[in-house]
């Protein structure tokens, strides 16, 4: 018997591992983009069910956002089916940018999809191709923003229904597998612009710190991810019971009991307030949560401060309110 290529076995062995969980006859649905990183993980989760008898759902999405996408989502469908996937499903979506980047509401709008087949196929999990490479441009990204220590968390492995088995994979082992395994893969053109953020960090920023700092910064900072995470998640899961304790009824937080809590905590409570009354996830920044803080710990006076929604936050009272302002 042939020996298994290393590359192709990394990833086999991360989807079973992450599916070690699942019983017999549950489906599992792999988002597919065509690109090495989730052929390479529909490929492995097909693999993988023959012993865990799960059911492969693959499903792609067109954004629409270039010219032939129609095009390459139908040959997509074409190879999950081909790969052995038990059904499969294309979708075509339209992209409103609603004041956010293309990225962003790309995004929202796969997410969106993806949802709802989990949803119809009463899916076990929604598999994302996402590997330690993407982990650590998202981990550099949050660094350079300043978004925090949930940023600096990177991505999850695990949410609602959702999982990512190649955290811990490098994108060399996707391509390598799918070379080995004779998958014709696509090479998003998206992903050669540099007018794409994370484009700049995979193909200049984290290259040049591999010249300058050696090899395995990508590890490294996929690493730091992960205690990271850990330590978010924490004071996330604690900020979720400080505010459902604090709430009144008609939303508003007691100042006073606010400005009791640490920092951290505090401030994650205000996130979730906002988040709460209506503040687009995508739009809240740090500066908005500071400003938000600043009314309770730093008052003086001062009348509302602006967030995204529109919202405004008040104090007054004693009690900070979060609410769209008043129609002129």
């Amino acid at each position: 018997m042939p020996r298994l290529h290393p590359a192709v076995a990394a990833v086999r062995l991360a989807v079973r591992r992450e599916l070690a969980d699942l019983p017999a006859g549950a489906t599992v649905v792999v988002a597919c983009s065509g690109g090495p990183d989730s052929l390479a993980l529909l490929a492995a989760t097909v693999h993988e069910s023959r012993a865990g008898g799960w059911r492969v759902v693959g499903v792609t999405v067109d954004h629409g956002l270039q010219e032939g996408s129609a095009e390459q989502a139908a040959r997509v469908v074409e190879q999950m089916a081909a790969l052995g996937a038990d059904e499969t499903a294309g979708a075509r979506v339209q992209v409103v940018l609603d004041g956010e980047g293309p990225e962003g509401a790309a995004r929202r709008a796969r997410y969106a999809v993806l949802d709802r087949v989990g949803a119809h196929f009463d899916a076990a999990a929604v598999l994302l191709g996402h590997t330690r490479d993407d982990q650590a441009e998202t981990v550099l990204l949050g660094l350079a923003r300043g978004s925090g220590a949930r940023s600096l968390a990177g991505m999850r492995r695990r949410f609602d229904r959702y999982r990512r088995p190649l955290l811990e994979v490098a994108r060399d082992d996707t391509v390598t597998a799918c070379q080995v395994e004779g998958l014709d893969v696509w090479d998003d053109p998206h992903n050669h612009d540099p007018g794409y953020a994370r484009v700049r960090v995979r193909r200049a920023v984290l290259p040049a710190l591999e010249e300058h700092l050696g090899p395995g910064v990508a590890a490294a900072l996929a690493r730091t991810a992960e205690q990271l995470r850990a330590d978010a998640d924490l004071l996330d899961d604690l900020a979720e019971v400080e505010h459902a304790r604090l709430v009144r009824p008609d939303g508003a937080l007691p100042v006073a009991e606010l400005a009791d809590r640490p920092d951290a905590l505090r401030r994650r409570v205000l996130r979730l307030a906002a988040l709460d009354a209506g503040a687009p996830a995508a739009e809240l920044l740090h500066e908005h949560v500071r400003a938000l803080d600043a009314l309770v710990t730093d008052w003086h006076g001062q009348r509302w401060i602006d967030l995204p929604g529109p919202l405004r936050g008040t104090r007054a009272d004693g009690l900070l309110r979060i609410a769209a302002p008043p129609v002129a």
